[in-house]
């Protein structure tokens, strides 16, 4: 539905799919667990609620509500990457996740030029998203792919709030596709970890 307002150039509509977005994820999570409490449980509920809150944040005008939704969005993938690093964990993080800490330089030299004094707080975001993507790697493949799409929504909507003639249709679909997706991804993942390990323990 949320697609299909973007898409119609629904700007109200859109604004109010949005906001149910993450309720929905939520209630899915919720379901999907059966409200089995623990680690797992705990740190997937408060990465999508504090998502809920950068989504709502995000819309208030200028600056700061662009602050307070980049914390809101922070606290989550803080709560994501203890959830990556704790109860979703299965492996070693491997080698490669390097390539994380190589896209969060380039991305910052990229944008430097033209954020302005919005940087530190940009990059200190990056930051915290490129250490939870890179904490997935060692997540079932489920969550790790849905940290990476999730990051290359990110990616792209960056580009289109800071680089001149990123600002295009359907830009906008793009970014929400991939942000549902990676979401979605992630909360799979949990649920099928919780379907293999039906009263996960505290760690």
């Amino acid at each position: 539905m949320h697609l299909g307002t973007l898409i119609a150039g629904e700007g109200a509509g859109s604004t109010i799919t949005k906001v149910l977005l993450m309720p929905a994820l939520l209630l899915a999570v919720l379901w999907a667990l059966r409200l089995r409490l623990g680690d797992l449980l705990v740190f997937a509920v408060l990465g999508i609620l504090f998502s809920w809150a950068g989504d709502a944040l995000l819309e208030s005008p200028g600056d700061i509500g662009f602050l307070l939704g980049l914390g809101g969005f922070m606290l989550a993938h803080l709560a994501y990457l203890v959830l990556f690093l704790r109860p979703l964990r299965e492996r070693r993080i491997p080698w490669y996740a390097a390539a994380y800490a190589l896209w969060w330089v380039v991305l910052v030299l990229f944008l430097a030029p033209h954020i302005g004094p919005l940087l530190v707080p940009v990059a200190a975001y990056g930051l915290v998203l490129a250490a939870s993507s890179a904490a997935a790697l060692g997540t079932n493949r489920f969550s790790a792919i849905g940290a990476l799409v999730f990051l290359l929504s990110d990616t792209i909507l960056a580009f289109k709030l800071f680089l001149p003639g990123w600002d295009f249709y359907p830009v906008d679909v793009i970014i929400m596709t991939l942000y549902i997706g990676g979401q979605g991804l992630i909360a799979y993942g949990v649920a099928t970890r919780g379907y293999r390990f039906p009263t996960p323990p505290l760690q």
